[in-house]
């Protein structure tokens, strides 16, 4: 394994150095050939050995991703670490990270990952976002009906992705039914946005603090499941450099190294929301590859490799 300082440090990883992707799937696929393009080589911890991931990678340690045997043996092989998607452990990351440098840092990962924890830390920087409230038992459901209004969209904290894991109340008798339905709890409450539409921006940071953004694209979704992305979005020029910078503004407050998607609202007024982050390669950024020299999976491994 090729020695590496620390996590802090800011020195490039060599030509062979191996990245270490947890995850199989087509992000971490996109990831590995993008790595090999860079000169580096890529060691997938996966369940699935047949996995995509898997498929064009140099290693590959079979174990679920909370297993303390497997992350050793992971780790031991690797000279940095990444993520192609959320549902994973972050105490995992915190793991691994004592082997070598994790990006983005589990610390990322763990507000990413749940609502509550992502709105409480947009709230407490300063983004922008749509009124919520946490809801942890009915009397909480209530004050937050009281508050917000009909309809609002109760949510489950975590794992919810593609329109599942909500409900849109309604009704007064749409509350019991949804807090009965959405498990586990607590969950969270969130004002309905009069969007004119979905813009998301990818934005990607360096262990140096160097941040750069690709242009804003347009989303447009079908059944909940992205279908659609416009890029550059069709929104005028002052919008698009607001949602850049509220991009930059969380990365920096993050601390982040690697690439993060941050999606956001346009309301009817021209104000922006900020819905959620990934702190990965994302499918609103897949356009990426066909439309510029340098696409997102290609930022992501610069970045986390200390590369320019």
């Amino acid at each position: 394994m090729t020695p590496f300082p620390s996590s802090s440090s800011s020195a490039p990883l060599g030509p062979n150095a191996v990245i270490g992707i947890v995850g199989g799937g087509q992000l971490g696929r996109m990831s590995a050939m993008a790595a090999a393009k860079l000169g580096f080589r890529t060691h997938i911890l996966t369940k699935d050995p047949n996995s995509p991931a898997a498929q064009v990678s140099h290693g590959v340690t079979l174990g679920a991703y909370d297993d303390l045997k497997a992350l050793d043996a992971f780790a031991r092989g690797v000279d940095v670490v990444t993520f192609e998607f959320e549902n994973i452990s972050a105490d995992a990351m915190d793991c691994l990270s004592q082997y070598c440098p994790v990006r983005p840092s589990g610390h990322i990962l763990r507000i990413s990952q749940d609502r509550l924890a992502e709105k409480t830390f947009f709230t407490e920087n300063g983004i922008p976002l749509a009124p919520w409230h946490a809801v942890t038992d009915r009397a909480s459901l209530h004050a937050a009906a009281e508050a917000l209004g009909l309809p609002f969209i109760l949510k489950t904290t975590r794992n919810g992705y593609d329109g599942k894991g909500q409900s849109r109340i309604h009704h007064p008798a749409d509350l019991e039914t949804a807090f009965n339905t959405l498990a586990p709890h607590p969950l969270v409450a969130e004002g309905m946005v009069d969007f004119a539409c979905e813009l998301s921006v990818m934005v990607v940071r360096g262990i140096d603090g160097t941040v750069r953004c690709f242009d804003p694209g347009m989303n447009r979704h079908r059944d909940g499941i992205l279908d659609l992305t416009l890029a550059p979005a069709p929104v005028e020029p002052a919008i698009s450099a607001q949602a850049q910078a509220l991009a930059v503004s969380i990365a920096e407050k993050l601390d982040l190294v690697g690439i993060l998607g941050v999606e956001m609202f346009l309301d009817h007024t021209g104000a922006l929301l900020v819905n959620e982050i990934a702190p990965r390669p994302h499918n609103s950024g897949h356009w990426t590859m066909d439309a510029c020299p340098v696409d997102q999976f290609d930022m992501h491994i610069r970045a986390v490799t200390g590369m320019p």
